[in-house]
C-alpha cells in the first residue's frame, strides 16, 4: 500500500477545504484543495490501483498542555522536572490521525483477500511519529530520511562495567561508507551506482532502522549524491526495499490520468460531499480505464487512454448514425454492423490493434 497527496488548484473562494497547499508543479504554495490518496500497488505488474481518497482539511491545532520549564540561555542538560519519554508512545497530529484512519479503512475494505505488509510514503514520513503511526496499523513503513540524517552504527565495543550498555557507536560519514556494507555496484553512462545496506540507530527512533543508501558517483568529476531509504522491517533485503520505494511513483501516473482525462482538475462543485464524490469518481475512472486497457495491450502494448476514449466515442457516433437509417437493409445487401463498428471505432485513435473494437 502506498500513499501520497495530490493538489488541485482552485481560483474561487467557496470550495470546501480551500487553502494554500504546496504544489510541486508550481514550486510554491497555491490556492487549492488537497487530497490524500491510498493505493494498492501490484509488484509483479508495477501498476498502482487507487482505493481510497480523502480530502485534507487543515484544522486549528488544539491547545497543548503546559510544557516543562524551558531552560535558560546557556543552561546545559534537560529542563528541570522533565522525565524520560517512551518514543513508542507518540502524540499523533491531526494529519497523521487522518492517514492512520484511512489506512485502517482500506485494510478493513480489502479484508483477508490481500495480504498487505508494507506502507510506502515519501520523505514527509521520515520521522518517528509517522513510523509509530504506521506500526500501530500492523504494517511496516518504507520511506526516506533527510540526506544529512544523523545515523549511528550499533556499538560493538566492550562493556564499561557500570550503567546501561552503550548502544550508539560511530556516526556514519556519508563520504566514507565502509565497503563491507556494499551490496551491489553498477556503472551506466559514466555514473557509478552503489547500494549499501546497514542496521543503524537514529536518536529519534526507539529501534534500529533498516537503512539502504543509494550513492551515485560521477566518474569523471567525482561528484556524488545519495538517497537514504529506510524501513521498520529489519529483514527486508536491499533490492526489494529499493524496488518497493520506486513503485511509489506509480501514484503520480494515477494523478496525471485523473487530471488529464477524468476531470480531477475541472470539477466546479464547492460543497463537501460533491467535492469528495468528484475526486473519488476521477480516481475510480482511472481504475476502470486500466481494467479496460489491460486486455487490449496484449495485442498493442502502446494502447493508451486516448485510444480507449476515441474507441468509445466512435462507438457512440456509429450507434447514433444507425438510428438515422429509415429502416435496416435486408438481404442480399445487409450491413454487417460489427464490421462497421470495428472501422468507425478506429477513427481518432493513435494506436490500435488489428481486430479490436
Amino acid at each position: 500500500m502506498a500513499g501520497d497527496e495530490v493538489v488541485v488548484t482552485k481560483s474561487g473562494k467557496k470550495t470546501y477545504g480551500l487553502d494554500r497547499f504546496f504544489s510541486s508543479l508550481y514550486g510554491k504554495a497555491v490556492p487549492s484543495v488537497c487530497f490524500l490518496s491510498l493505493a494498492l500497488i501490484s509488484v509483479r505488474c508495477g501498476t498502482s490501483y487507487p482505493v481510497r481518497m480523502e480530502q485534507v482539511v487543515r484544522e486549528r491545532a488544539p491547545d497543548l498542555p503546559k510544557a516543562v520549564k524551558k531552560p535558560t540561555p546557556g543552561q546545559r542538560g534537560r529542563p528541570k522536572g522533565s522525565g524520560n519519554r517512551n518514543r513508542r508512545e507518540v502524540a499523533l497530529s491531526p494529519y497523521l490521525r487522518l492517514v492512520q484512519g484511512t489506512i485502517r479503512a482500506v485494510l478493513t475494505l480489502i479484508g483477508a483477500e490481500l495480504a498487505v505488509r508494507y506502507f510506502l510514503y515519501d520523505g514527509a514520513f521520515g520521522h518517528n511519529e509517522a513510523l509509530q503511526m504506521v506500526r500501530q496499523t500492523g504494517l511496516h513503513l518504507i520511506s526516506k530520511l533527510r540526506h544529512d540524517a544523523a545515523l549511528y552504527f550499533p556499538y560493538e565495543g566492550p562493556y564499561a562495567g557500570r550503567g546501561r550498555r552503550r548502544k550508539y557507536g560511530h556516526k556514519l560519514d556519508y563520504r566514507r561508507i565502509p565497503d563491507r556494507h556494499l551490496k551491489s555496484s553498477s556503472v551506466d553512462k559514466g555514473i557509478r551506482t552503489g547500494v549499501y545496506q546497514m542496521l543503524m540507530w537514529h536518536k529519534c527512533f526507539p529501534e534500529p532502522l533498516n537503512i539502504v543508501l543509494v550513492v551515485k558517483t560521477h566518474l569523471r568529476t567525482g561528484a556524488t549524491a545519495h538517497v537514504v531509504l529506510f524501513s521498520s522491517d529489519r529483514e527486508l533485503p536491499h533490492d526489494r526495499l529499493v524496488q518497493y520505494y520506486r513503485l511509489r511513483f506509480q501514484l503520480e501516473f494515477n494523478f496525471r490520468d485523473a487530471k488529464q482525462y477524468w476531470g480531477l482538475e475541472d470539477f466546479m462543485v464547492v460543497k463537501s460531499i460533491p467535492v469528495h464524490n468528484s475526486a473519488n469518481l476521477a480516481l475510480f475512472m482511472v481504475n476502470l480505464s486500466q481494467a479496460l486497457i489491460r486486455p487490449l495491450r496484449a495485442q498493442c502494448p502502446a494502447f493508451s487512454v486516448n485510444d480507449l476514449k476515441a474507441g468509445y466515442r466512435g462507438r457512440k457516433y456509429a450507434l447514433e448514425a444507425f438510428k438515422w437509417l429509415p429502416k435496416m437493409p435486408e438481404p442480399p445487401e445487409p450491413i454487417v454492423i460489427d464490421q462497421v463498428m470495428a472501422r468507425v471505432t478506429q477513427l481518432g485513435r493513435i494506436n490500435y490493434a488489428v481486430g479490436t473494437t
